[in-house]
C-alpha cells in the first residue's frame, strides 16, 4: 500500500505541473508505467476523487489565483490555464464559486480553492524504516510581539454547503478557503493555527489572522474572534527540517518545552486568558513554532 501512496503522490505532482496542458489519461498513466485503468482505479482509491475531477479543480484554482493576483486579461488566463474559451472558464468559475471571474477580480471573496493534495504522511515514511533525526536539534525560545488583531478560523467541526469542515491541515476545504484570502495579518498569517483553553483542556483551531478593523465576509463554518490585545509571545521553535522523517519528533520536542515552560524564570507570566496560543507549521522553510502569549511581571 505504501508503494502506491508514493506512486499516487508522484502522479499528483505530475498533474499539478501539467494540468494547464490537459494531459490525457494515457499520458498521465504513462508517467507511472501502468495502464490507464489501473492508475485511475488506484488514484480514486487513495485520494477519494477521480483524476479528471482533480485535474479540473486544480486548473480552476490556478485560474482563480491568476484572476485575483494579476492584471492579465481573463481571456488570456483562460487560454493559459487550458480552457478552450473564456466562456468555458466563466462557466466553471460560476459553478464552483458562485460568481464570474470578473466579479471575483473586483471583490475577491473567500472561495473553496482546490489546493495541491499531499497524501504522504510521516507515518508512511516511518513505516518504511527510513527515520532519520540527523537534522534535528534542541528547540529554543525567544520573545516576539504581536500587535492587536482579530482571528478568522474554524474552531469546531460543522457541515457547510461545500462539505464538512474541521480544524486541521487534513481538511482540504478549510485549507482552500484560507488560501483564497488575499489580505491577512502580516504576522498571524494564513494557515496559522493554534489552541484555546477551555476547562483546562486545549482545543485546536485553524485559519488566519486579520486586521483588528476587519469587516469582511465570514465563510460558512468560520468564526471571527477578538479583538485580541497586543501582547508579547514566547516563541518555542525548531528550525527547518525534513517533514517526512522528522515531523513527529520535532513537534514533540517543541511542545514538550512549550507546555512545561515556566515563564517566571524570565520575568513573565502567561497571558492566555486574553490571547490565543498559536502554531506555525512550515517544516521546510520556517520549521515548527508554538507561540504562547505572555506579559512581563511588574
Amino acid at each position: 500500500m505504501y508503494e502506491w501512496i508514493y506512486a499516487i503522490q508522484k502522479l499528483i505532482d505530475f498533474i499539478d505541473d501539467n494540468a494547464v496542458n490537459n494531459p490525457s489519461l494515457a499520458e498521465i498513466s504513462k508517467h507511472l508505467g501502468y495502464s490507464p485503468y489501473y492508475c485511475s482505479m488506484q488514484f480514486h482509491r487513495v485520494t477519494g476523487t477521480t483524476i479528471k475531477s482533480y485535474m479540473a479543480k486544480r486548473r480552476l484554482c490556478m485560474a482563480a489565483l491568476a484572476v485575483r493576483d494579476t492584471d492579465k486579461r481573463i481571456i488570456d488566463i483562460a487560454f493559459d490555464c487550458g480552457y478552450s474559451a473564456q466562456s468555458a472558464l466563466t462557466r466553471a468559475f460560476r459553478d464552483a464559486y458562485g460568481c464570474t471571474p470578473a466579479a471575483y477580480r473586483k471583490n475577491p471573496v473567500p472561495v473553496p480553492l482546490s489546493m495541491s493534495k499531499v497524501i504522504i504522511s510521516p507515518s508512511h515514511y516511518i513505516g518504511k524504516g527510513d527515520f532519520d533525526m540527523s537534522n534535528l536539534v534542541l528547540p529554543s525560545y525567544r520573545i516576539e510581539h504581536i500587535p492587536a488583531h482579530k482571528y478568522l478560523g474554524v474552531y469546531k467541526r460543522s457541515t457547510t454547503k461545500d462539505g464538512d469542515i474541521w480544524a486541521g491541515h487534513a481538511c482540504d476545504l478549510l485549507c482552500g478557503i484560507v488560501s483564497s484570502f488575499k489580505d491577512c495579518h502580516p504576522i498571524v498569517t494564513a494557515h496559522t493555527a493554534g489552541w484555546t483553553w477551555e476547562n483546562g483542556a486545549k482545543n485546536y483551531f485553524y485559519g488566519l489572522g486579520v486586521d483588528r478593523n476587519y469587516h469582511g465576509e465570514i465563510p460558512e463554518g468560520f468564526e471571527l474572534r477578538g479583538e485580541f490585545e497586543g501582547s508579547d509571545y514566547i516563541v518555542f521553535s525548531h528550525p527547518p527540517f525534513d517533514y517526512l522523517s522528522g515531523n513527529g519528533e520535532v513537534m514533540g520536542r517543541v511542545e514538550e518545552l512549550a507546555w512545561n515552560f515556566d515563564p517566571k524564570t524570565i520575568g513573565y507570566e502567561w497571558n492566555e486568558e486574553k490571547c490565543q496560543d498559536y502554531q506555525r507549521h512550515y517544516p521546510e522553510w520556517l520549521g515548527y513554532q508554538v507561540l504562547r502569549p505572555a506579559r512581563k511581571i511588574e
